[in-house]
Order: C-alpha cells, then structure tokens, then sequence
C-alpha cells in the first residue's frame, strides 16, 4: 500500500426518495445499497466503499430523514444524525423537483450547528425541462447555507461520477487506507443478501405492507454436488399482521415465488455460485416498536 495515501468519509443524506442510494450505487460502481420507489428503503447505515489510485472513498448511506411513528423511525433518525458527525463532509441530496420542506430543513440546521463541509447535490435534473429553473433553485439553497458547490446532475446517470468524485476528493485526508482496496461495502454477506429480497419485497407489494416489512438471512451454506458451486439460503420474512402474512405469499404461494425468483436471480448475477434460496414469511405483531428485535435485526444499532 502507498504510505501517502488518503481517506475521506462521506455522509450522503436527504428526503426519503430523493435518490441517495442511487447515488452511492453510481460512485462506488457497484450496488451496494438497495432502491425503490418507496419512502424509508433505507432503514441502516450502509457504506460503500471506493478505492481510486491513492484516495479511498467511504460513502454512507442514510435513511431519509422523516417524521418518526414509531422506535424503528426513532432509530433512523438518530442513524442520520450520528452519521453527519465526524465525516469530512455531508452531501445533501435534495429532488429538485420538489420545494424545500421540513426535512431539507432540518438537516441544514444540523449541518449550522456543526459548522460543516457540505456539498448539495440537486438530483432528478432530468426531469426538468426549463433548466432556468435551476437557477432560483440554486439560489433558494445558496441563502440557506454556504455550500461548498452546489451540483445539479441525475444520480442514475454515470457521468454524475466523473463530475462528483474530483469534487469530494479535495476534502480527502492523510491516512491508511481502512478497507481492503477491492472491498465496495462493509455490510455483513447475511445482512446484504437480506436487503436484495427486501427490495424485491418493497417493489413489489402494494403501499401499506412495506415499511412493516423486515428481512432476516436464518441460514446461509456453502457446498458443492458434483463440482457445483452452490449457496443455500434461508431467508424469513417478518411482518406485523397475519393478513400481511398472506398477501405477501399469495394464492398458492404465488407472490412469494415471485419475489423469491426475483431475489434469487439478482444474487446470481453477484455470485459465482448457484443460489439455492428458500424464503419463509412469519408475523411479529408491532415488531417495530420491539427495542430487542429491532436491535436483534441489525436495525437499532451502528
């Protein structure tokens, strides 16, 4: 390893949907962090990981910050705050499709508080047709808070990487190297293999079961048949009502085999082995107000 090498550590933060994990996908190169069209996709923090040349980039990854109903939301939120603290600098992700509210408000009062680097990326610009609307946008946020640069892009879009990157990298210190240089994510296989079914899962049912929804890898076993590689996983699926229960598995367990062929195919195109994956739906009235099981799912704690 280069003794002159650098870090930076990047917390990535916004309104529930307004593209954070897109972006974190589109840096690192790989997809490391879950997406849907749902509010709360991100329940932890996630980081993704970039090793480019002498500089290693840590993106984290946070829930989009939100009214909180419950302990599961009360958690979320503390995740955001904890994670814009002791970073090099935050990237607010805001949809520039959508006014200033609450949430972009709250964060830039904690970005004033800690007197931090901070970086606004106006995502979705491809949505907008008359781009001089930018401008009174860009100026709106500029009276808000002194940002560092202010970047309109669409995160989805590859080119976002080569126009972000040698932005951040100026905020990079001097120091080892804390991953492995191919490493692209810090999340345990077990709780990254439980968010590829979570997102099929937040895809594919209807507005009401999602955030009762979590997704917990029981077992995970590598063996060969027959010089076959092969990765069994059994995956269990919580949610708080038994009616829940069945609309996730369907008519004849229909919608489960759907979403588990989802699952299943996504994770073939990670791993070298053959994915053998059995998915089993059990219900756990108000789980998300339970501290132990929250904390027993890797979601109450960093």
């Amino acid at each position: 390893m280069n003794n002159n090498t650098k870090s930076i550590f990047i917390a990535i933060t916004g309104r529930p949907n307004a593209g954070k994990s897109t972006l974190m996908n589109t840096l690192v190169g790989d997809k490391v962090a879950i997406v849907s069209n749902k509010p709360q996709t991100t329940r932890t923090r996630i980081n993704g990981i970039l090793t480019q040349g002498d500089t290693q980039f840590v993106f984290i990854d946070t829930p989009g910050i939100h009214k909180g109903r419950n302990r599961l939301s009360d958690y979320m939120n503390k995740s955001i705050s904890e994670s814009v603290k002791d970073v090099e600098i935050v990237v607010l992700v805001a949809d520039c499709t959508k006014k200033i509210g609450r949430a972009e408000l709250d964060i830039i009062a904690k970005l004033k508080s800690s007197e931090q680097n901070a970086v606004l990326v106006l995502n979705k610009v491809d949505l907008i047709k008359d781009k001089t609307k930018l401008l009174s946008i860009i100026e709106e946020y500029s009276e808000l808070y002194p940002f560092k640069e202010i970047i309109p892009i669409s995160a989805k879009d590859s080119n976002s990487r080569d126009i972000l990157l040698p932005i951040l990298s100026k905020y990079a210190i001097e120091s080892p190297f804390y991953f492995p240089e191919n490493m692209v994510t810090d999340q345990s296989e077990r709780a990254f293999i439980a968010e590829f079914v979570r997102e099929k899962l937040l895809w594919f049912m209807n507005e009401e079961i999602p955030h009762g929804i979590a997704v917990e890898v029981e077992s995970l076993k590598r063996r060969t048949n027959k010089d076959k590689k092969i990765l069994d996983i059994g995956v269990v699926i919580y949610c708080e009502k038994a009616s829940h229960k069945g609309m996730i598995i369907g008519k004849q367990g229909q919608n489960l085999k759907k979403i588990a062929t989802l699952a299943r195919e996504q994770l073939a195109d990670v791993y070298e082995d053959t994915i053998n994956l059995q998915c089993w739906v059990k219900v756990k009235e108000n789980w998300r107000n339970h501290d132990t099981f929250i904390n027993d799912m890797g979601l109450g704690s960093e």
